[in-house]
């Protein structure tokens, strides 16, 4: 993969891709934020070559479908050429995909960075560890930062491409490093554990912990505090790798990609979401605008010939009945298309304004119309891939 330089704008999605080592796919839900990442991840191992991953940090496994992978986990797994060939391509470079597993991730950062080895079966074997790794929502959006971080720093991928969880869900995934770190040298955290750590209760807290032990069990507090008291050794590579993720997320190699369709909802939080990146100094790379009506219904000879199907519909029934060889209900058809058409006019050209107004931040708009089929193969990516790219 040829790698460009950041001195020139940059106007496409293939200019992005070839440009950044990491782009981040975020946006609200139920707008095609997955199916987009997996689709410029597909352009980029077709027209781009080198190694390209998917990663999704999103629960859902819609990229498995997409991409025909019947194992799809934490482990990177290649797609198949023969998947390439099938679609009528032939790729320059690779393609490969994984999706966020949870609980393994934080199983392999604890056995890479515990201190020794007492420490991690501990932490392993703690009564609570699963529960808070599994469940706590902000372990998922720490944990996906740390496997971002973890591949792109092993140097595997030429182009490593995000997709993230809905916008909200997106914002604690760029916050979390911090908070995580935060958490772990609290006020809070540290009154928690005190009273375990030296083993003797002070008579302000002592009344608290009574009526915990009775409600709770001591063996439950005593378990919280272990937990963290163990925690607490990794505290120096926790804050290391917040602060390097912090970094990799502001580099000038990783750029931001905002999707939403032009729904009223999901545009607020994208418009939101991107003022925040500039707030915040990082790269808006692109703005997709998915489902958009196509151009063609802001044509002009279109609207007046819808026009002439609403205020004639007799005449033109007649001219249709010829062709058909029947003339039943032809004037209320007629008379109906002409109707929906004036009506998604209507709307193509207020899209068309909005995408103009929304297009003044990112360095790239890119838009994908209406298809007429759902995405469930690899084809059906290269294709909106095709949108995409241009």
């Amino acid at each position: 993969m040829v790698r460009g330089s950041d001195v020139t704008p940059i106007t496409t999605l293939e200019e992005l891709c070839a440009t950044k080592d990491v782009v981040i796919s975020t946006g609200s839900g139920g707008v095609g934020k997955t199916t987009t990442a997996a689709a410029l991840g597909a352009m980029a191992a077709t027209h781009l070559g080198g190694k390209v991953l998917v990663l999704t940090v999103d629960p859902a496994r819609r990229l498995a479908n997409a991409l025909g992978l019947q194992q799809f986990g934490n482990a990177e797994r290649q797609v198949p050429r023969q998947m390439f060939e099938e679609a009528g391509v032939q790729p320059a470079g690779e393609l490969w995909a994984a999706m966020l597993d949870t609980k393994q991730s934080w199983d392999d950062l604890i056995w890479a960075h515990a201190p020794d080895a007492t420490t991690r079966e501990a932490i392993l074997t703690n009564p609570l560890y699963e529960n808070i790794t599994g469940k706590f929502v902000q372990s998922h959006d720490y944990i996906a930062t740390e496997r971002l971080h973890e591949i792109h720093s092993s140097g595997r991928y030429d182009l490593i491409v995000v997709d993230t969880p809905p916008t909200r869900n997106a914002l604690d995934f760029l916050d979390a490093p911090e908070r995580m770190a935060d958490f772990f040298s609290s006020r809070l955290l540290r009154w928690l554990i005190a009273p375990y750590r030296s083993r003797v209760i002070g008579i302000a807290s002592k009344p608290f912990y009574s009526v915990a032990d009775r409600i709770l069990g001591s063996q439950f507090l005593s378990d919280i505090a272990e937990f963290f008291i163990l925690f607490q050794s990794m505290y120096e590579g926790f804050v290391e790798r917040a602060r390097a993720v912090e970094r990799l997320l502001a580099a000038p190699s990783t750029s931001f990609m905002v999707v939403t369709t032009l729904e009223a909802a999901p545009a607020h939080e994208a418009e939101y979401f991107m003022s925040l990146l500039v707030e915040r100094k990082l790269h808006l790379g692109a703005l997709v605008l998915n489902k958009v009506l196509p151009e063609s219904m802001r044509d002009r000879r279109g609207s007046e010939a819808a026009k002439k199907l609403v205020e004639r519909p007799a005449e033109y029934a007649s001219l249709v009945a010829e062709v058909l060889g029947e003339d039943a209900n032809l004037e209320r058809v007629l008379a109906g298309i002409g109707e929906n058409f004036a009506n998604f006019a209507v709307v193509a050209r207020r899209e068309a304004a909005q995408r103009a107004e929304m297009g003044r931040l990112p360095e790239v708009l890119a838009t994908v119309p209406v298809l007429e089929r759902d995405v469930s193969d690899l084809a059906g990516l290269l294709e909106i891939g095709a949108h995409l790219w241009r």
